[in-house]
């Protein structure tokens, strides 16, 4: 039963620090939503069992009833026994569930199914992220694409021929202020306070 395929597995999840051992922290690997797969003992007890399946509904993963014993799970990770068990990696939680479905097709055939097509979009997923991290690390850019509400090949408008800060329009003239008919007059007509000097007001009066 050592040298068994599935438990050959866990032992190599456990290595990798992608296994779970135990109520606690299967229960913390549920409520961060990392568990994938959570595996039960076949002689576990039944509270065990309740357990299993509310960590499984709170964290939205599977889980499944191993045919080993907690001795037997114990022996293989390195401890006296071992009731409960979650994998946070959707490649082993494939390939255990693949071999369990090779023994067993109609109790465990559903759940590798799903499990292989989780896996197979994780994997879609890295292989994507490597490729951009490629892609940024040679300089690869997507090529200019000029903006949706320019048009190629249309001349740019020009700017208007008016002094900075007025409102002229295209085609017409800058408006300048108009010059009164004296210099000594303001723009409107009425004399400067300077013109107003050396006139003659009022009338003459005439001596008898």
């Amino acid at each position: 039963m050592p040298n068994d395929p599935i438990l050959h597995l866990l032992g190599l999840a456990k290595k990798a620090g992608r296994l779970e051992i135990g109520e606690e922290p299967v229960g913390a690997a549920c409520r961060a939503r990392q568990a994938r797969l959570l595996l039960l003992a076949g002689d576990a007890a039944p509270n065990t069992r309740r357990r299993c399946a509310h960590f499984g509904e709170a964290g939205g993963a599977l889980w499944l009833e191993l045919p080993f014993t907690k001795g037997e799970l114990g022996f293989i990770l390195g401890r006296s026994s071992c009731a409960m068990l979650a994998l946070t990696d959707a490649g082993f939680s494939a390939a255990i569930c693949g071999k369990l479905a090779a023994r067993d097709p109609e109790k465990y055939g559903p759940a590798a199914q799903q499990l292989r097509a989780k896996a197979d979009k994780a994997l879609q997923r890295q292989r994507e992220q490597r490729q951009h991290e490629k892609n940024l690390r040679e300089g690869k850019r997507k090529p200019w694409v000029p903006p949706p509400g320019k048009q190629e090949g249309r001349p740019p408008e020009r700017k208007s021929a008016g002094k900075p800060g007025t409102n002229v329009k295209p085609g017409e003239a800058p408006k300048t202020a108009s010059r009164s008919k004296y210099a000594g007059e303001r723009p409107g007509g009425s004399p400067t306070p300077s013109s107003r000097r050396g006139r003659l007001t009022g009338k003459f009066r005439r001596d008898p």
